[in-house]
């Protein structure tokens, strides 16, 4: 529950599996795997992630811009690209819907989870420029159960896009108890996922 949840939209199940690896495997969780855009929706709707990689061409309907257009739309969730695709015509399409990021195949781990965690961060940061920052009591006013000083400090990290790995290493804790900490910070703020701690804790700076 605690890790970073991402949606995987590729039409290739041997890639598929292999991302699904590398996410699984580090801080990160695949909350679906969808190989055409009609799949794609469905596990938005249903299923909604953290963040989202797409393939661009899915052999479907609708392309993987086309399904980017829609999340930019509907949901304002981060997504990194992971295409075969860098042509000219491709990329123009591309840079009209604003990717977090843009991976040509073929990739390895670390650029694709170094891409994923700045596209995480950087849309956390883009999204939060304008609201209030967190505030300590203001943020326990509204609870009926309050968050500790600790339990603030990571929802902090939370709210700026940081992973569970990240958390530890900047507050000098393990990862277990980063998960612990989590745990509770989804109760007291009645979220399921990284994007309902972040929305909750924007709609309560905004009462």
């Amino acid at each position: 529950m605690s890790k970073i949840k991402v949606l995987l939209v590729e039409d290739e199940p041997v890639i598929a599996e292999n991302v699904s690896l590398y996410l699984d495997n580090n801080d990160f969780e695949v909350s679906g795997i969808a190989y055409d855009s009609e799949e794609a929706m469905d596990q938005l709707k249903l299923n909604t992630p953290d963040a989202i990689i797409l393939d661009i061409n899915l052999e479907s309907d609708k392309d993987g811009i086309d399904i980017a257009g829609y999340i930019n739309a509907v949901y304002q969730l981060p997504f990194v690209f992971l295409t075969s695709y860098s042509d000219k015509v491709t990329l123009e399409r591309a840079k009209k819907v604003k990717p977090s990021g843009y991976i040509v195949k073929p990739f390895n781990e670390k650029t694709l989870l170094a891409s994923l965690e700045i596209a995480i961060s950087n849309h956390a940061a883009e999204k939060n420029h304008d609201l209030p920052k967190l505030n300590y009591e203001k943020l326990n006013n509204h609870l009926i159960s309050s968050m500790s000083e600790r339990e603030f400090e990571l929802s902090q990290l939370v709210y700026d896009g940081n992973t569970n790995t990240q958390i530890a290493e900047k507050l000098f804790i393990s990862i277990n108890t980063v998960k612990t900490h989590l745990k509770n910070i989804y109760l007291k703020l009645d979220a399921n996922t990284r994007i309902d701690v972040i929305n909750r804790l924007r709609e309560l700076m905004l009462k």
